[in-house]
């Protein structure tokens, strides 16, 4: 069904924290989270004509008595981004021994390891609300996991319920060297390159 698209395109872009950060690492090589939110979303829409009304950020973090560093690394990224205005969703990380093979003494060793629980259920709650609520025309979700192609059925069906216009689209870093060179399936797909992206470095370093 085809729906008038509106002259100003309002866009609100999620984004898993995580999720942007290995795909930037993979992609470009970079080992802590150095982007900036707010510069990427604008670089993002400004590039395709869209008007930016909001941003969403999801994240895990450690507790303090597992990882002080990331703890304090995440704690002041934060507290930056919220005096932008980002919105802010954080869980602590849940973790749980892993085995790993090291391949030059052919041993099992253990290690700890953190997971994030309920983060693309945020994101995917807070999509189809706010789509509800017709706060965007357009949801950027910077992620590439497969999980959120439901969330972009579900938003089809509310642009029917409502007869109006509404696109989702995925943004992610890419380059030769990506082993992931997909967006998230039933999406418009944005490629986020290295001269974007480095546009887009945090000039705090957190660390």
């Amino acid at each position: 069904m085809h729906y008038d698209e509106p002259a100003i395109k309002r866009t609100v872009v999620f984004i898993d924290g995580q999720n942007l950060y290995r795909s930037a690492k993979e992609a470009f090589g970079y080992f802590f989270p150095n982007y900036d939110v707010k510069l990427l979303s604008e670089k993002i829409c400004s590039s395709q004509g869209w008007h930016l009304t909001g941003i969403y950020f999801y994240t895990g973090i450690p507790d303090s008595q597992d990882n002080a560093f990331w703890h304090n690394f995440w704690s002041k990224k934060l507290s930056y981004m919220g005096r932008l205005g980002i919105k802010i969703f954080s869980r602590s990380l849940r973790y749980h021994n892993q085995d790993f093979t090291c391949l030059s003494c052919n041993k099992i060793h253990t290690s700890l390891v953190g997971h994030e629980k309920g983060v693309d259920v945020r994101i995917a709650l807070d999509v189809i609300r706010l789509a509800h609520e017709k706060k965007y025309d357009i949801a950027v979700i910077l992620s590439q996991d497969q999980d959120l192609s439901e969330v972009a059925d579900e938003v089809r069906r509310i642009s029917i319920e409502q007869n109006r216009w509404i696109k989702v689209a995925s943004a992610f870093p890419i380059s030769p060297t990506s082993k992931n060179t997909k967006g998230i399936n039933k999406t418009d797909w944005i490629m986020i390159d290295r001269q974007i992206y480095d546009s887009c470095i945090d000039p705090n370093d957190y660390r």
